[in-house]
């Protein structure tokens, strides 16, 4: 809440009720005239930033701090008299929500396309949740929420779908030879992935903690066929096969009762503890370790929280990056000092030479027919 008045200062904190806000703006209708001394109370799971003049001044960490504006108690107010009593010193504060957003849904509206070495073409849908939170507040608020009131969940998460999916299909082209090999393979595909996704959601700040595949289903006469494979694979490997139907066997035996079943159910008994005790044992999960970051710069580790590189020094909060290198910009800058494209550019979109379907850019494959896509002439790879 914010309690604003014309004399007295103002204090400052924000609670999301919902569960589902990225962020929230104070004064929630517009800008304000926060006073000088104005006290701003940034909880454990929160970031503050202060916007003054129409710029980010910087981004605050948990605890309680004292905001520095040009409005003064009483004197604003006889300054501002040409204004119409209002200060054209405007201040807004932005409450960025920076806990793990969980069980967000991802999947295919519609079939992508994917090329099967032995099936030939197949439409595949595919279905998971997603893990999101946000690491750069102020500049998730320049690319993404701009002067928002308030931005949730629901407003990016068709968005992110978007650009899953087609990742998705991209990685699945390149690391995918046939439907035949997917069984068991959905953790390694959805770690791949979940690389893969990374730089699309730096972009704008947020970091993809968790990506799960729950499902890749393929049209019905291609499970059948994958059924058939899998069961006459079974069928060749006779000897696992007679295996099976011997234990059985023996299981039918004991249960049958007598002094013959009570033998051979003891005999079983003893034999499960070393049947099982591979699958029982397990190892403790490796004990929790300090959250830490990779300097763009120089590579090195450095603590989550760092607000500079201790190594080169370079600055980790990020105002704004260039879409074509992805350098850090300096707030008003017109091009980038890397790569020298004006920072009002943006990646574009890449149609495919064959059908004509709109894909995202950077995409390799096409969602619509499977075709391997070639970047368009100026066309930025983002």
């Amino acid at each position: 809440m914010a309690v604003e008045t014309r004399i007295l200062l103002e204090n400052l904190e924000w609670f999301d009720q919902s569960g589902e806000e990225l962020l929230h703006r104070l004064p929630e209708k517009g800008s304000g005239e926060l006073k000088f001394g104005a006290q701003l109370t940034v909880r454990q799971s929160q970031a503050g930033v202060l916007f003054y003049k129409g710029q980010a001044c910087d981004a605050f960490g948990p605890g309680r701090h004292t905001l520095k504006t040009g409005n003064i108690p009483i004197l604003t107010k006889i300054l501002s008299a040409p204004w119409g009593m209002v200060s054209p010193l405007r201040a807004e504060v932005y409450f960025v929500n920076l806990k793990v957003f969980t069980n967000l849904k991802w999947g295919t509206r519609d079939p992508v396309a994917f090329r099967d070495s032995q099936l030939g073409l197949v439409r595949l849908r595919a279905h998971g949740v997603f893990n999101l939170r946000v690491v750069q507040p102020v500049l998730f608020i320049n690319t993404l929420a701009g002067t928002m009131g308030k931005y949730t969940t629901g407003q990016i998460e068709e968005y992110l779908r978007r650009v899953i999916v087609s990742r998705f299909n991209d990685y699945l082209g390149e690391q995918l030879d046939s439907l035949f090999d997917l069984p068991g393979g959905f953790d390694q595909l959805a770690a791949g992935l979940q690389q893969r996704l990374q730089e699309d959601f730096s972009r704008y700040g947020l970091a993809l903690d968790n990506l799960y595949i729950s499902s890749i289903t393929p049209p019905p006469e291609v499970q059948e066929a994958i059924d058939d494979a899998g069961r006459l694979k079974l069928i060749q490997d006779m000897d696992q096969f007679v295996r099976l139907k011997a234990g059985m066997a023996m299981e039918k035996a004991a249960q049958a009762g007598g002094e013959a079943g009570a033998g051979l159910g003891l005999g079983l008994g003893m034999m499960m503890p070393a049947f099982l005790g591979a699958g029982a044992a397990g190892k403790d999960p490796a004990p929790g370790k300090e959250p830490m970051n990779s300097c763009e710069e120089c590579a090195n580790t450095i603590p989550v929280d760092a607000r500079f590189c201790p190594y080169c020094g370079h600055q980790q909060l990020i105002l704004k990056q260039c879409s074509h290198c992805r350098k850090n910009l300096t707030p008003g800058a017109r091009f980038c000092s890397r790569c020298g494209h004006s920072t009002e550019e943006s990646p574009g979109s890449l149609f495919c030479s064959q059908c004509g379907g709109e894909n995202l850019a950077g995409a390799l494959f096409c969602n619509q027919c499977g075709e391997r896509l070639a970047p368009s002439p100026g066309t930025a790879s983002g």
